[in-house]
């Protein structure tokens, strides 16, 4: 069986409380601290074996020297598939917010977007398989540990997640500048909505856009004409979760 390594205090920290399955949690031999000590007392809890192991033997299996002496075996990550995830939503009668990525390869980028994603509610996020960075120990520490509580899945093609989306009655919107593009803040986000962001580098990719039943740009008051991913992603989608929560609470 593959098995994943996570490493550093918050990520392994919400791989012992998260849903896939902890195998041992490693510790440095010379000791940790009271962050360590947590965790320590986490794994007891869930019955997972814990193994003193030195410093090098920590390094080789982060793969990198700064895992602040914690490393976390891991069953692989359990993807889910995009007609579980509709109806997981669907069973909470929820308003829907769900992301899409188009072409995220960048680990640290999809880590910090996952973050974003996790810390304002979204009940599934897409990723595509090609031209996509997957779930890593990378991505997970570049999240903090937020992949662990996220319901995210792997597709093949894009287009028809898309489309499964708008038949289960979500609005479409992708994050872009320009070409016909409304003002995030004005555009009515109150319904069940998904929101895509693309690469860093190209955006949205033609179809992707075609698809899309409204393109949303950030307005933008300086000299920088625009954000990175991650950024933008945290701007629109803690709109869509303010919009959501004012319709709510009407």
């Amino acid at each position: 069986m593959k098995i994943d390594y996570l490493y550093g205090i918050h990520p392994v920290r919400e791989g012992l409380r998260g849903r896939r399955q902890p195998l041992e949690l490693f510790v440095d031999e010379k000791g940790a601290g009271q962050r360590v000590d947590e965790l320590l007392a986490l794994a007891r809890e869930r019955g997972i074996p814990v193994r003193q192991r030195k410093r090098q033997d920590l390094d080789g299996m982060a793969g990198q020297p700064h895992h602040q002496g914690v490393v976390l075996s891991m069953e692989p990550f359990p993807y889910a598939e995009i007609e579980d995830l509709l109806l997981v939503w669907q069973s909470t009668g929820k308003t829907g917010r769900f992301l899409l990525l188009d072409g995220i390869t960048d680990p640290h980028n999809l880590g910090a977007i996952l973050r974003n994603a996790d810390a304002s509610g979204c009940q599934g996020v897409i990723l595509t398989k090609d031209r996509s960075c997957g779930i890593t120990n990378v991505v997970d520490r570049a999240s903090a540990g937020a992949v662990e509580h996220l319901a995210i899945c792997q597709v093949t093609n894009l287009a028809r997640a898309m489309e499964l989306l708008k038949k289960s009655g979500f609005w479409i919107y992708g994050l872009a500048a320009g070409d016909g593009a409304q003002p995030l803040f004005t555009t009515d986000l109150s319904g069940h909505l998904a929101l895509v962001i693309g690469s860093e580098g190209e955006g949205l990719r033609h179809r992707t856009r075609e698809l899309c039943d409204g393109l949303l740009e950030i307005p933008m008051v300086g000299e920088i004409a625009s954000l990175n991913a991650a950024s933008a992603s945290a701007v629109a989608l803690f709109e869509v979760v303010r919009q959501q929560l004012a319709a709510v609470s009407k």
